[in-house]
């Protein structure tokens, strides 16, 4: 079965999706491209995946099923076989009696059906449509969980590896490490430990060794979990195995080493930075995983709103000066440096970056790696790309005076520069630029824009409603200032202008089997500072991050504390999970 072309059309027009002109546009590049229409209209945004398929699923009379937060029983979802599942994209996902309940995305594949249903004769198979997320979900449940896998790997070997006690005085044994390193059962759990990594979203897998275990544990939206504890015969083993896909020393035991490696498969491909430190029970790692297929985010995707938005993207239309973004490690800074960068990519200018690392590749920019080992830093790295004739300059991080210096000095010398800088809140970066040694007049001749941002996680799944109390209230005070609070709430239109802030509704996360803590996935808060003529005072006179903030207040700044209780009023996280971000 198909959808025909015109009966899609028909649909997608009466029922107001898509304007009659661009639904034309999208048939004219589908000709020209020889692509199906359905994949033109999503790839220009005019319509969404789920959107779609749903319309040729009433159209064809077809049920659809949204897999995307599904979890399946095993013993269903393994009826079809992984390899089927993964070669034609369906998934078996409900059985009731006889009924087999499959989702797939081709609706004319029915040489998979017949095949299912040779394989399973005794069941009929009822057809249903779903996304392609749905399906990546489902596949994703193939996994057997870590504690069954390692489970299987310690029967099968993995207790019986050699543990080699490292002796500091002769910097360890270089060749039976690297034996270790090459033995089945050590490969498959450095293999295991990185694939449930991926399948968690984990942004850091940290090794851990005590003195009779090892604990790994996966830091995901931002919170250490243990997730399992091995053997301590396990540690040397995997230490070695790390080192020899980071390309490091195997008998180096004494001092730090950084590497990286990469993880690619038919799903996706990771970049793993590897750090390396000597602990008093032998060496830690820590692995930080950076997905190269990252999808490009919008301002609006990260938590971008309202004012703020508009601020954001006037600053980006600016031709020079600097826009600065501040935070703590691990608050996102480079993922805003990254959707500032897709917006301002066009033909017409040349964006070069110097970096450390380079999380995301992006085309049609230059994107530099620092290097300390032959000296390319970030200031030397910034001296040569003033010479390569940008109009966009992007530095990583502005570590020291001369980073400081270079950086002022190409905004001032026609360019728009981009850069991170580790303060707590936003008004602090114009005290720890002057700290530099930055002079004030250069600082407030250049400096167009601030922006302070934490990570907060979001709800997922069902939510428990609750108001405020007078205890709340009172701890709120130290961190918010609730007059303004209610008149930001009464602005946004939460509020009614007769309520009280005892009348708002708040909520709080409802764990379930899907989410054990009630959170998946982060948004960030923010603060932007706009430097005007009241700031630029501010900072000829060299004053303190209080005062600067005072007046950005008084100008209209949105503190992240407000934007976070903003974002908890709407509903997408809750206020103790503002708090615990904003008093880190």
């Amino acid at each position: 079965m198909k959808v025909e072309l015109q009966k899609l059309k028909k649909f997608i027009l009466e029922a107001g999706l898509i304007e009659a002109k661009k639904f034309d546009e999208a048939m004219e590049e589908s000709e020209k491209s020889k692509k199906g229409i359905s994949e033109v209209l999503i790839s220009k945004g005019l319509i969404t995946e789920k959107e779609l398929i749903k319309i040729e699923a009433y159209i064809l009379g077809i049920p659809f099923i949204n897999l995307e937060e599904e979890i399946i029983p095993l013993d269903v979802l393994k009826i079809i076989p992984e390899t089927i599942a993964r070669a034609h994209n369906i998934i078996a996902f409900n059985k009731k009696e006889n009924n087999l309940e499959v989702a797939m995305l081709d609706p004319e594949d029915l040489r998979t059906i017949e095949f299912i249903k040779k394989a399973a004769p005794s069941l009929k198979i009822l057809a249903r449509l779903t996304t392609s997320e749905g399906i990546k979900n489902a596949l994703a449940q193939y996994q057997e969980t870590l504690e069954t896998e390692f489970g299987d790997i310690m029967k099968s070997g993995a207790g019986g590896i050699k543990h080699i006690k490292i002796d500091e005085s002769i910097s360890g044994k270089k060749e039976e490490l690297q034996k270790v390193a090459e033995e089945v059962s050590i490969i498959r759990v450095v293999d295991t430990l990185m694939k449930h990594a991926i399948l968690q979203r984990t942004s850091d897998v940290h090794i851990e060794p005590l003195e009779k275990e090892v604990i790994i544990r996966y830091r995901i939206d931002g919170i250490l979990h243990d997730v399992m504890s091995l053997p301590i015969n396990t540690a040397s083993g995997i230490v070695a195995r790390i080192k020899v896909l980071s390309n490091l020393k195997l008998d180096e035991h004494r001092l730090p080493q950084d590497g990286r490696f990469k993880i690619e498969t038919e799903d996706f491909k990771y970049s793993v930075r590897v750090s390396v430190l000597p602990v008093l029970n032998g060496e830690k790692i820590v692995m930080r995983l950076l997905a190269e297929d990252n999808k490009d985010y919008t301002l609006e995707d990260l938590g971008f709103a309202g004012l703020g938005l508009e601020k954001v993207r006037h600053s980006l239309l600016k031709t020079t000066g600097m826009v600065l973004i501040t935070g703590p490690t691990g608050s996102g800074k480079t993922t805003t440096l990254y959707a500032m960068m897709g917006i301002i990519n066009t033909t017409s200018v040349n964006i070069s970056t110097v970096e450390d690392p380079i999380e995301y590749r992006m085309p049609r920019i230059n994107q530099t790696q620092i290097n300390d080992k032959i000296d390319l830093t970030f200031a030397s790295g910034l001296r040569a790309l003033v010479r390569q004739d940008p109009n966009i300059i992007m530095v990583g991080e502005i570590r020291d005076r001369e980073t400081a210096d270079l950086a002022i000095n190409a905004a001032l010398t026609g360019h728009l520069v981009l850069s991170t800088l580790h303060t707590t809140e936003a008004g602090g970066a114009i005290p720890r630029l002057i700290d530099m040694g930055t002079e004030p007049f250069l600082l407030s001749s250049t400096l167009n824009i601030i922006i302070g941002q934490r990570l907060v996680r979001k709800f997922y799944g069902d939510k428990e409603k609750y108001k405020l109390n007078a205890a709340d209230l009172e701890n709120l005070q130290k961190y918010c200032d609730m007059e303004r609070i209610v008149n930001l709430l009464k602005e946004e239109k939460i509020l009614k202008q007769k309520d009280t802030i005892k009348d708002l509704e708040l909520y709080r996360p409802k764990p379930s089997k899907n989410s054990s803590s009630g959170y998946k996935g982060r948004i960030g808060i923010f603060e932007i500072l706009s430097v005007n003529d009241a700031i630029k005072n501010l900072i000829n006179k060299k004053a303190s991050t209080v005062e600067i903030t005072k007046q950005a207040i008084q100008d209209g700044m949105r503190t992240m504390a407000e934007d976070g209780f903003i974002k908890a009023a709407q509903g997408i996280t809750s206020l103790e999970e503002v708090l615990r971000v904003i008093m880190d």
